[in-house]
């Protein structure tokens, strides 16, 4: 039994990813504001490509140390974009989510092609660094990447 409930996680873990990318304007293509020219893949995470415990500001659940979940702003918006998620500022960094992932008229639905390529990521603040009481610095790989 334990064995299958691990197994099943692992798979969940795996492919949450691309579903989640389908969810957002643009969310394959997120551009690394650390490495100008990558992609930034994991959009609710501090690590690029990689699943971190903690997640950024427009993140999709925080996993506590303790395994209670709650919610971020993509959570909260129920894992849909919606009006209110586009017109929000996740990271502080000046631009709404709309604007960094390329849906300035919070018009997009899924399945469509964005209105613009994505400009920012919505969880990292950018520059790096430059938003008030956001910790994260670039260079953090694996799943114990942290930030504010």
């Amino acid at each position: 039994m334990n064995t299958l409930t691990i197994l099943y996680l692992c798979v969940a873990a795996v492919v949450a990813y691309p579903y989640y990318q389908l969810q957002i304007p643009n969310g394959a293509t997120v551009p690394d504001p650390c490495n100008s020219g990558s992609i930034w893949l994991a959009v609710g995470h501090y690590d690029p490509t990689h699943h971190t415990q903690e997640k950024n500001p427009f993140a999709l659940l925080q996993l506590a140390k303790i395994f209670i979940f709650s919610t971020k702003d993509f959570a909260a918006a129920g894992h849909v974009w919606t009006a209110a998620l586009c017109h929000k500022d996740s990271d502080g960094d000046g631009k709404t989510n709309g604007e960094e992932l390329g849906d300035p008229n919070c018009v997009w639905t899924v399945g469509a092609t964005a209105e613009q390529k994505a400009s920012g990521h919505p969880g990292i603040c950018n520059p790096v660094g430059s938003c008030p009481g956001q910790s994260y610095s670039c260079g953090c790989h694996g799943n114990t990447c942290v930030g504010k």
